[in-house]
Order: structure tokens, then C-alpha cells, then sequence
């Protein structure tokens, strides 16, 4: 039988083998789920600014990386760059995102974080620290301390970005 936790008593299980005898869910299919719930939440909460995680992942890469261009913008996002010349023109068009060079087929866009861009990421941060604290009540202090750091493992093997 499986660790009596208390996130497991909770949802009125201990983990091992479902009552009906059938194999507990795979621990992958488990992280994409409440990944996919997790970005439900957060999508909810954006949405009330009129703006997306495709727009908060671009304004959070903008930040760290000012002056970083469309194709590698894209690249972190893993989406087109046309999708991603989109997602900034409505950044653009909100004024969240200045554009320092004049745009042009071939040029390199120079594009920076504006006030009321880093005010949609403080947003956007919010929502995120909402998570953190129904997982904080769901999830044993112990349990909850073990698990960024597995999953920050867990990213790096998979080979994607830092978050």
C-alpha cells in the first residue's frame, strides 16, 4: 500500500491499488493532469485582463531577456513565430510591449517590457502565488518542500527550459 499523506486522505485515498483492483494512474499522466488544471486556473484569472500564459510567457521571457528576438521567443514557447509575431502585436497594441527598431521583413525587432507589461506580469505572478497556496493547504509542508525540486529534475531531463 502506498504512503498515507495528507493530500491522500483528502481525496480519500492511500495511494496503491484503485478499490477496484485496477493500477493506480501513471505518476506522467498524473503531472499532465494537474499541470493542465494548474494552467485552467491561471488561465481563468488572466483572462479577466484579456490576456493568455502565451502572453505572460512571452512578457516573462521579454523581461529576463530584453531585446530577445521573434524566432527565439518562439523557440521558448514552442510555438510558430508567426504565432508569435501575433501574440506580441496584441502586446504591442495593449502597450505592454515597446518596440525600440522599426519593424521590417529580416530586421531584428528590439522589443522590451513596458509599465503596464510588467504590471500584467505581477498579474499574472498572482494567480500563480493563488496556486502555490491551495497546494500549500492541500499538500503536506514535507511533501510540498520535496516536490519543486523534483520537478525542476524532472524539467531539466525532459530538456525544457528553466520556467
Amino acid at each position: 500500500m502506498g504512503k498515507d499523506t495528507k493530500a491522500s486522505r483528502k481525496a480519500g485515498t492511500s495511494g496503491g491499488v484503485s478499490p477496484a483492483g485496477a493500477p493506480p494512474p501513471s505518476a506522467a499522466f498524473l503531472v499532465m493532469t494537474v499541470g493542465r488544471r494548474i494552467r485552467e486556473h491561471v488561465e481563468a484569472s488572466l483572462k479577466a485582463e484579456g490576456i493568455s500564459m502565451r502572453h505572460m510567457s512571452a512578457l516573462g521571457h521579454l523581461s529576463r531577456d530584453a531585446g530577445i528576438s521573434y524566432s527565439e521567443l518562439a523557440r521558448r514557447a514552442s510555438v510558430t513565430p508567426q504565432s508569435m509575431q501575433s501574440t506580441l502585436t496584441k502586446l504591442e497594441d495593449r502597450g505592454a510591449v515597446a518596440r525600440t527598431t522599426d519593424s521590417g521583413r529580416g530586421r531584428t525587432a528590439q522589443l522590451f517590457v513596458t509599465e503596464e507589461g510588467a504590471r500584467l506580469l505581477r498579474v499574472g505572478r498572482d494567480a500563480i502565488t493563488e496556486v502555490d497556496r491551495m497546494l500549500a493547504d492541500l499538500i503536506d509542508a514535507d511533501d510540498l518542500a520535496r516536490l519543486t525540486p523534483s520537478l525542476m529534475q524532472m524539467l531539466r531531463t525532459l530538456g525544457g527550459d528553466q520556467p
